[in-house]
């Protein structure tokens, strides 16, 4: 009998994201899961985790602009329950954000 054993790691929206939001994956420059609002945003919502992750090196939990081919978006560290998580909201558009979680 061969038994094949691999690990899930569970991802866990941050609260702000629980009711509407849709899990993405990972950003693959920080590890961290990317979460979609509205769910249908995916593929934007990875361009602007990596563009956020590129833009806040060295920057500590202060607001941070960064550009995408799909707009302006302001993102920067909320506290969480307990966790603190990032959050990215469109400058044109404040009904569309993308978080990232641990």
């Amino acid at each position: 009998m061969l038994c094949l054993w691999a690990a899930a790691q569970a991802v866990a929206a941050p609260d702000a994201a629980r009711s509407s939001a849709a899990y993405c994956g990972p950003d693959k420059a920080t590890g961290l899961a990317v979460w979609a609002d509205p769910a249908d945003s995916c593929a934007t919502a990875l361009q602007v985790a990596s563009a956020y992750a590129k833009a806040r090196s060295g920057t500590a939990r202060a607001p941070v602009t960064v550009r995408t081919g799909d707009g302006t978006w302001t993102c920067q560290e909320r506290q969480g329950d307990p966790n603190p998580y990032q959050e990215c909201v469109d400058t044109g558009d404040s009904g569309r954000r993308v978080f990232l979680s641990s």
